[in-house]
């Protein structure tokens, strides 16, 4: 193995028919020309479904688990239900009030479909989306990396329309599938696909017992420094295959054909945040092999009776979608809260690995060149106004953040349904939100994504 040769697509190769590609090296810097040698910029993208709790400012629970954080601007705390992310606090921006503007009137359940693509498909006939944000911006990084995109849900698959098991659309507007198996994307990112191939890491278990010569070759000409990034990387991997081995269990449950609440299930709470957490760890390591730099993962689609529905248990509560519904009952708004407070978890779990692994071959750290995007389409019960929104990572690319912009201000709705009055998604706005897509733009322009528009955007905003 020549370090000479190597630049950032280099892979580790074994006799066994695999690959795995590596992450950036010293000696990358060293070797690549000037055009190679550029800090790659990513984008992940994550949706939350069925909204978030917003309890009236006068109800006991409003002030731990309100979703949106309480004060603004540089000023403000967070709520139960995102304070897992003050160790982030300066890397990320909380918005409200913005919305697209074509899908403002429809039920809350049919919005993963247009969460990021704005377009007008409204709540039943003809069906039309249109490109998604994360496949613009993969457009233009495509041929720079192995994958032009990394498509994930936890349900998999499409779904059917406006009901969508995935957030990524092509430029017809067609629905990407998404991959909810972690074993499918692991052994897409780091095994060869060959019959024999598949056979001998079924038996093995392991790709990395099949890298392991050549691993000791490249491993012995390393710097010091290098040597430790490889070690850690091996590392990662390794538990990363471990860990799709425990998810297995719970991604290949049978879904139900009967009332789940009264199913027993041969699961424990711990395996949906487990396996969230081995899905999180699936996009650090393609972004960190620079294997792709645009994510998308839909962590549960908007109606019950599928796989994600069992995330809750996650915290120890039933079904994920009853929650939203379920607010004024008893500690109805804190269980909705604790369930958004795992996310939050998660979320933050990622993005302060990305934070703590310096950028390969680069400045900063990975965070700083990657921009993330979580949020919902969806706010109080069915409501598509007012989105939660996060927006994290980026200053690489001048993002400024420690921030909650609060578009909506006092004119936000707040509150759950209440029976003998129009659901929130039939009332009246009393004004009109930012369109999202004024942000779509600030994103995609500072990836480098030369464009003033997207689906019905009015400008862009500066104050990010």
């Amino acid at each position: 193995m020549n370090l000479n040769a190597l630049d950032r697509r280099r892979f580790l190769r074994g006799a066994s028919g695999f690959a795995l590609a590596l992450p950036a090296f010293e000696a990358f810097s060293a070797s690549a020309g000037a055009a190679e040698n550029v800090v790659p910029r990513r984008l992940a993208c994550f949706y939350l479904p069925n909204g978030v709790p917003m309890p009236l400012p006068e109800d006991p629970a409003y002030q731990d688990w309100s979703w949106f954080p309480h004060g603004e601007g540089k000023d403000f705390r967070f709520s139960k239900c995102l304070d897992p992310l003050e160790p982030l606090r300066e890397d990320l921006t909380v918005l409200s009030g913005l919305s697209h503007p074509a899908s403002r009137d429809n039920h809350g359940h049919h919005n993963a479909d247009q969460f990021l693509t704005g377009a007008p498909i409204g709540g039943g006939g003809k069906y039309r989306n249109s490109i998604s944000l994360d496949q613009v911006y993969a457009a233009k990084v495509a041929e720079q990396t192995r994958f032009s995109s990394l498509v994930m849900s936890t349900d998999g698959g499409t779904g059917p329309e406006r009901k969508a098991h995935t957030i990524s659309f092509n430029s017809q507007g067609r629905p990407i599938p998404a991959e909810n198996k972690p074993k499918r994307i692991f052994d897409m990112l780091f095994a060869k696909k060959d019959e024999d191939a598949a056979r001998r890491l079924a038996l093995s278990q392991s790709v990395l017992d099949h890298l392991m010569e050549d691993a000791s070759s490249l491993q012995r000409q390393l710097s010091t420094h290098d040597r430790a990034t490889f070690e850690e990387f091996l590392s990662s991997v390794r538990d990363t295959e471990i860990n799709v081995t425990k998810s297995a269990r719970w991604i290949n449950l049978p879904l139900p054909t009967v009332d789940v609440d009264h199913l027993s299930l041969d699961i424990t709470a711990e395996d949906p945040r487990e396996y969230m957490q081995t899905m999180y760890e699936l996009i650090y390591l393609a972004f960190k092999t620079d294997s792709t730099r645009v994510a998308t993962y839909q962590f549960g689609k908007e109606v019950s009776k599928g796989i994600s529905d069992y995330l809750a248990r996650a915290v120890g509560l039933p079904l994920t979608h009853q929650l939203s519904h379920q607010t004024k009952k008893p500690g109805g708004w804190k269980n909705f809260g604790t369930f958004c407070r795992f996310l939050s978890e998660e979320f933050g779990r990622f993005a302060g690995r990305l934070k703590a692994t310096p950028e390969p071959a680069g400045e900063g750290s990975m965070l700083d060149n990657t921009l993330l995007l979580f949020g919902s389409a969806s706010s109080a019960f069915h409501l598509s106004r007012n989105y939660p929104l996060i927006l994290a990572g980026g200053k690489s690319m001048g993002f400024r953040h420690g921030q909650y912009l609060d578009y909506a201000g006092e004119n936000a709705y707040r509150g759950g349904w209440i029976k003998g009055q129009p659901e929130p998604y039939k009332m009246r706005p009393s004004h009109n939100d930012l369109p999202l897509s004024n942000l779509f733009v600030t994103m995609l322009q500072r990836l480098g994504v030369e464009t003033e528009t997207f689906a019905d955007n009015t400008g862009t905003i500066s104050d990010v």
